[in-house]
This record gives C-alpha cells, sequence and structure tokens, in this order.
C-alpha cells in the first residue's frame, strides 16, 4: 500500500529547523520568563521589520487580533462591521462580541476575495437597516491579498476604518507592498498550518498607528494602565507565549525560502492541472504565500474525487462547504443582497490539495496523477 501523503507537512519543516527551535525553547524554560519575555519584544521587532510596519503587537491567536483592534476603534451596538462571507468564522465572529453587526459581501469569481461592487451594496443595505458603517474586513484568501486598489477608496468614501486579515496572507504582496502595511491595521495568525505559524495558537497586529498601539498593548493585559494593576479600560488576557514567540523567531529566519518554495509548488500545479479543472489566479498586481492550493471542479464533482483521492493516500479539505451568511449562528445577520452568488457556487465547487514548502516533485506527481485519473474516471 502507498504511504499516506501529509496535507501540511509539519513534519519536513520540523527536519529543517527543529534543532534550532529546540535550543530557543530551552532557553525559555531556562530563563523561566514564560509570560512577556524578551523573545517577544524581538518577535514584533522582526515582524514589524518584514512586513515594512512601523509597530507589530503580538497575541494570542488571530481570532483575538481582530477582536482587540475591534475593541479599540470603539465598534459597538449599531455599527456594520463589513466581511466576506466566503471565509473562516473568525472573521466575523469577533464583531458580535463588541455587540456591533456584520453585514457580508460577496467575492470575485477569479480570486475568492471581497468583490468591491459586492461591498458598496452591503454598504447600501446597512445603512437601509439603520446601521453605521465602520470598519471593512478584506480577507487575504488561500494567501491572495484582496483588491486593496477597489476597497480603500470606497473606504475612504463612507469613512471605513481598514482591517486587513491576512491571517492566509501574511508574507503576500499588493503592489509590492508587504500585507501587514496596507490599511489601517492588519490582523494575522500563527495557526500552526499557516504559512508563518507556531506550535500553538498565535497571532499579531501590525500597524503604523503609535497611539492604537498603546491602546493595544494596554487591551491585551486586561486594559492596564500604568501598571497590571490600574485598569483604565475593560480588557482581555490576549498574550502570545514568550516560547511561541522564540518558535516564530526561527521560523521567521526561513520564511523568505518557504514563500519561494510555495510559489514553485503552486506554480507546477496550475501548470500540470490547468487542462482538467479551474486553477488558481493570481491578480497580476499580488503575490500569494498559498496557504492553500484550491481547484474548481464542475458542480457534484468534488466529493466522489475526495472519496477516490483519499483512497489513494492523498488527502484534501474544502475551504468552505458553507458561506458565512448561510451558517446557522450568521443567517439572521445582512448581507449584500439575498443571495451572493460567487460564495454560493465556489462552496460547492472547491477543493484543495496539499500545500506547503517541501512538497517535492515525486510526490506533487503523485497527486497529480490521481487527481487526473479520478476525473478521467
Amino acid at each position: 500500500m502507498t504511504s499516506p501523503i501529509a496535507f501540511i507537512d509539519l513534519a519536513a519543516q520540523r527536519a529543517r529547523v527543529g534543532s534550532r527551535i529546540d535550543e530557543a525553547m530551552l532557553r525559555v524554560l531556562a530563563s523561566c520568563r514564560f509570560v512577556n519575555g524578551p523573545e517577544v519584544t524581538a518577535f514584533e521587532t522582526q515582524l514589524a521589520a518584514f512586513a515594512g510596519a512601523k509597530h507589530a503587537v503580538s497575541c494570542s491567536s488571530g481570532t483575538d487580533a481582530l477582536a482587540l483592534l475591534l475593541m479599540a476603534w470603539g465598534v459597538k451596538a449599531g455599527d456594520a462591521v463589513f466581511c466576506p462571507a466566503f471565509t473562516f468564522c473568525a472573521t466575523a465572529e469577533v464583531v458580535p462580541w463588541v455587540g456591533a453587526t456584520p453585514v457580508f459581501v460577496d467575492v470575485k469569481e477569479d480570486t475568492f476575495n471581497m468583490d468591491p461592487e459586492s461591498l458598496e451594496q452591503a454598504i447600501a443595505v446597512a445603512i437601509e437597516q439603520g446601521l453605521d458603517p465602520r470598519v471593512v474586513i478584506p480577507v487575504d484568501l488561500f494567501g491572495q491579498p484582496a483588491d486593496y486598489d477597489a476597497i480603500l477608496p470606497i473606504a475612504e468614501k463612507y469613512g471605513l476604518k481598514v482591517l486587513c486579515d491576512t491571517a492566509q496572507g501574511f508574507g503576500g504582496t499588493w503592489n509590492n507592498k508587504r500585507t501587514g502595511s496596507i490599511g489601517d491595521a492588519t490582523a494575522t495568525s500563527f495557526f500552526p498550518a499557516k504559512p508563518l505559524g507556531c506550535y500553538g495558537d498565535g497571532g499579531a497586529i501590525l500597524t503604523d498607528d503609535e497611539e492604537l498601539v498603546a491602546v493595544l498593548k494596554s487591551l491585551r493585559e486586561h486594559g492596564q494602565g500604568v501598571d497590571k494593576y490600574q485598569n483604565v479600560r475593560i480588557g482581555m488576557t490576549a498574550r502570545l507565549d514568550t516560547i511561541q514567540a522564540a518558535v516564530l523567531i526561527e521560523k521567521l529566519a526561513i520564511f523568505e525560502e518557504e514563500i519561494a518554495a510555495r510559489e514553485r509548488v503552486a506554480r507546477r500545479y496550475n501548470e500540470l492541472l490547468k487542462d482538467v479543472a479551474t486553477v488558481p489566479v493570481v491578480d497580476p498586481r499580488a503575490t500569494s504565500v498559498w496557504a492553500q492550493y484550491t481547484i474548481r471542479l464542475a458542480p457534484g464533482v468534488r466529493d466522489g474525487l475526495a472519496e477516490t483521492l483519499k483512497a489513494e493516500g492523498v488527502p484534501t479539505a474544502v475551504y468552505y462547504r458553507l458561506p458565512m451568511h448561510l451558517q446557522p449562528a450568521y443567517r439572521h445577520y445582512p448581507s449584500a443582497g439575498a443571495i451572493l452568488p460567487v460564495c454560493e457556487a465556489l462552496a460547492e465547487e472547491v477543493i484543495s490539495l496539499p500545500m506547503h514548502a517541501y512538497l517535492d516533485e515525486a510526490t506533487q506527481d503523485r497527486i497529480v496523477d490521481a487527481v487526473k485519473r479520478a476525473l478521467a474516471a
């Protein structure tokens, strides 16, 4: 029997940098500075420099990064926050946390990212319903930045804050600017499966706004003031553990090389699969970090393909089977329209194949051959 293939091969990465990471973690264990140790500040400095942002504020997860920004901006009941419907739930989940209303937006056929025309429609819907448009959260889905050339002017027109959700796209570029240096602020995630992941949960906020940074640092420490026993606002516990910062310092050191490797894998997939599936398109103004490699198939084909591949030891995943505006917990919230046609079509047609920086050509050929055989059958 052929051996199963890893969907994301963290073990291969660990074989490369594991000893360095082990040493970094042991230094933290020896210091016993498990919370707010020097590695946290060092990582924040390096992360900001990599992204081209003035400041990075690390935190406990990508979800908390989103929430901290909404809290810092005073988003509240009666406010509208615009989210693509084709995204992981965390993008919208944080909006009701602060009492605000998520308003769902359709996505583009080619990149699967937020559709600017649908955003305009969603803003009109929010205003009709008496909501105050406050924030738009473009998502850099599957590793590719959203269309910021179109979204930023719309945000300016309506006075919206732009919170870039680059949990999947950190390291990508838009017009040669890294994600993390676009919009008012950026939230990202270091969940282990992300292109830049730690060994647990972690996240960060990137921004050029120094006053915002001061508020964020207070909020992530219970709303502290001059010290942790003075509380000047309602906050939360949202720190990045020192051990995770130590892991991330070592992974950031090889991140550029891994991005280049992911690009090679994706280009090869595109060339080998373009005749049997709709392969991913990257906007010419963008570069992707390929958090996922996602193809699109004719309706009704996907689930059979997944079963056939599973039997051959090739794992797949579906991001996302149910768009946000159709999720049971979110379907009562407003949307740009009664239906969001692109989101709803994609949910029936997309499937993701193994993708990581250490996917060798022989393994990739095995995946592609299995896909082609299954689709031919």
